[in-house]
């Protein structure tokens, strides 16, 4: 069963004052406390109408009665696509998304995870295209210090991403962009020599490469001159590799206090689904109005695989 996991939009609500976080710290802190926020958020509303009396009597109300049950997985929560998206013109937003390829997941299942991904992005925000989409392929780390890169084979599972799987998937982001959903790609924590190596591989080269610095400051010379000579803008993150590791989803949809109530305490256990869960993908997006610089939607989406035995959780 997939489980299609939403924070809603972080800039409404006063939300994003919740979610802070240090600039300079990696960290996916801003993802699961905004998901965690928004399942809180809903069971605190169907307990509230439950009651009658507007008000939550602290109690968790039956997962069955905020989420939504769709022909391509279980929404958590239930997400009304009918409602307006963006407030103004189309032409008016830069929109912007970032899609994490996660660890151990096989690099075939990407092409559909792309577009899973994207189509929700929008529907989200009523719109047919965005502007800019940067991919994070897994296991990739960028060293600021002397412009290489190396593989992180713990982040992935024993199993980094390959070259030939990267090149793969980006033939894939390229005939969306052929089709117009997409205006720019980009990539994630590439320094000069994987991008010198990747770019005569495709057809629709990056228009940017995302890195993070551990110091925040300097910028490798080389990658500096490569990216000026191609034409690459370069920009900086704060995201961690693994944004969505196993325990932490468990953790984010079990039984516990902090928990969402939709996977079952234990493999015997009758109060939710049972099964191994095993995250999918991650996607953030942004709409910026133009000409005043102002964030108006932010949020994330998350697909996440488990077991198919679904209980009653009334």
């Amino acid at each position: 069963m997939k489980l299609i996991l939403s924070s809603s939009n972080l800039m409404q609500g006063g939300r994003q004052s919740v979610i802070r976080q240090p600039l300079t710290q990696k960290s996916n802190v801003e993802l699961i406390n905004s998901l965690r926020s928004n399942f809180l958020a809903w069971q605190q509303i169907e307990s509230a109408n439950t009651n009658g009396n507007g008000q939550s009597n602290g109690s968790r109300p039956p997962a069955s009665s905020w989420t939504h049950q769709g022909e391509d997985g279980l929404y958590i929560p239930a997400i009304d696509f009918s409602q307006p998206g963006l407030a103004e013109e189309r032409d008016q937003y830069d929109i912007t998304v970032k899609l994490f390829y996660l660890p151990g997941i096989p690099a075939s299942r990407r092409c559909a995870h792309t577009r899973e991904a994207i189509d929700l992005v929008l529907k989200e925000l009523h719109v047919k295209s965005i502007d800019l989409l940067i991919v994070s392929f897994p296991g990739i780390l960028f060293d600021a210090d002397d412009d290489s890169e190396e593989e992180d084979s713990e982040a992935s599972n024993g199993e980094p991403d390959d070259f030939d799987s990267m090149v793969q998937t980006w033939h894939v982001l390229e005939s969306l962009h052929e089709q117009g959903m997409i205006a720019q790609l980009g990539v994630a924590e590439f320094g000069s020599e994987r991008l010198a190596r990747f770019l005569p591989h495709t057809k629709v080269k990056p228009s940017v490469d995302q890195i993070n610095l551990k110091d925040c400051c300097v910028v490798p010379k080389s990658l500096i001159l490569y990216a000026k000579q191609e034409q690459i803008q370069l920009l900086t993150h704060n995201d961690c590799n693994d944004i969505l590791p196993v325990g932490t989803t468990r953790e984010l949809l079990g039984p516990t206090e902090k928990g969402a109530g939709i996977l079952a305490s234990s493999p015997d256990a009758d109060d939710g689904i049972k099964g191994d869960v095993e995250p999918q993908w991650v996607v953030k997006y942004t709409a910026v109005v133009k000409d005043r610089g102002v964030v108006e939607n932010k949020g994330y989406f998350a697909l996440a695989d488990v077991g198919t035995c679904v209980k009653d959780q009334s």
